[in-house]
């Protein structure tokens, strides 16, 4: 197979990045793989080949509202040179799939999109007016799609129903290695004023919400006022999270550790995880979470459900109910709760690898 990939993900320019390395095993599946990456001119990025099979590209735009056009004439450019495409996979519904499927056609390829995103959640189009039109352009891609690849159930049960009924759709989570790492961090000894220590860890977005767990800590902390939540990411919603617990008077019980890559000491020596989204698409951290023994208290979003079991493994609350997420901590620190946290089973790399490949093989059904 001869793949061309549509990505905004510039981390692949980087050597030794994660996505990088992820780039490198997919490229095992293919003949050949070519990407192009979503990015501005200014960054400089160059053409690359980094295996004798795998070739970079960068679209070199002029700016954001530029990256579809100029990914199109990238390909136009890749067509003169006598480069053929069996396939043409997109990063996501959205942009990238837009331009998936217009080169799609020029290149006489099949299409193969991508979601990681609950794009058909009522929470997605009501985060903003790009998000709406996102939605409409999602109904309009996807019906035109030779196969679909889901990092979930319930993205697959909401999207079947604008999907033509011979689309295969595979669904394949993101791949989470298990891993056992020591680490420095351990929470008890860092906040020993806690008794209790909440683990949040995302980027603090609003579609994260996470808000709604610092507004549950105010009645948390009236009943246990050595609860303590630890809120590790960086992100857009910073100052106003932070605005948010100066206001509930909540600086004692909540701290920010800005972001992190080693997140596996937190999970090891937190007493609870909290993911509390308006949606997700799987839930990488709360797979993490589990793989390291810690407890989950999510909303009804991701692997809600499929991996994280409400009473056995953790607790599931409905998306913004912050009187639901404040008990269900209440209940969680009381001790009245007694979790069975077990790994998850998880597929190693050759079998998601496996799943991955066939994913673009149905395209060429």
């Amino acid at each position: 197979m001869r793949i061309l990939s549509i990505s905004s993900d510039r981390k692949v320019f980087e050597k030794g990045s994660a996505v990088r390395s992820r780039l490198l095993d997919y490229g095992r599946l293919a003949d050949e793989l070519h990407v192009i990456v979503f990015a501005k001119k200014s960054l400089g990025l160059a053409d690359e080949k980094i295996a004798p099979n795998i070739f970079l590209y960068s679209s070199n735009s002029l700016g954001k509202f530029f990256h579809i056009l100029h990914a199109i004439l990238c390909a136009l450019k890749l067509k003169r040179t006598g480069v053929l495409v069996d396939v043409v996979t997109t990063q996501d519904p959205f942009e990238s799939a837009l331009a998936g499927y217009i080169i799609a056609r020029i290149l006489k390829a099949r299409l193969h999109i991508q979601i990681h995103t609950d794009v058909m959640s009522s929470y997605f189009a009501r985060e903003s007016i790009l998000n709406q039109a996102r939605v409409l352009l999602v109904k309009y891609l996807i019906p035109r799609a030779n196969a679909i690849r889901v990092v979930s159930e319930r993205i697959k049960n909401s999207i079947e129903k604008i999907t033509c009924e011979d689309t295969p759709i595979v669904t394949l989570p993101i791949f989470v290695e298990a891993k056992n790492i020591s680490s420095t961090i351990d929470l008890k000894k860092k906040y020993p004023q806690f008794d209790f220590h909440i683990l949040v860890a995302s980027r603090l977005s609003r579609e994260k919400n996470i808000g709604s767990t610092i507004i549950a800590m105010q009645s948390v902390v009236s009943t246990h006022p050595k609860a303590g939540l630890i809120v590790v990411g960086s992100g857009p919603e910073e100052a106003k999270l932070k605005k948010l617990v100066a206001g509930f008077d909540l600086g004692k019980n909540v701290i920010f550790e800005g972001w992190q890559d080693d997140l596996f000491g937190n999970y090891k020596t937190a007493d609870v995880f909290v993911l509390s989204s308006y949606y997700e698409g799987y839930g990488m951290t709360v797979v993490e979470a589990l793989s390291n023994g810690l407890p989950v208290i999510m909303t009804e979003v991701g692997c809600a459900g499929s991996i994280v079991k409400d009473g056995q493994n953790g607790l599931i609350v409905p998306i913004g109910d912050t009187k639901a997420l404040a008990n269900a901590l209440g209940e969680v620190i009381s001790g009245k709760l007694k979790f069975d946290v077990k790994s998850p089973k998880l597929p190693t790399k050759e079998e998601y690898l496996a799943v991955y490949k066939k994913s673009w093989e149905d395209a060429l059904k």
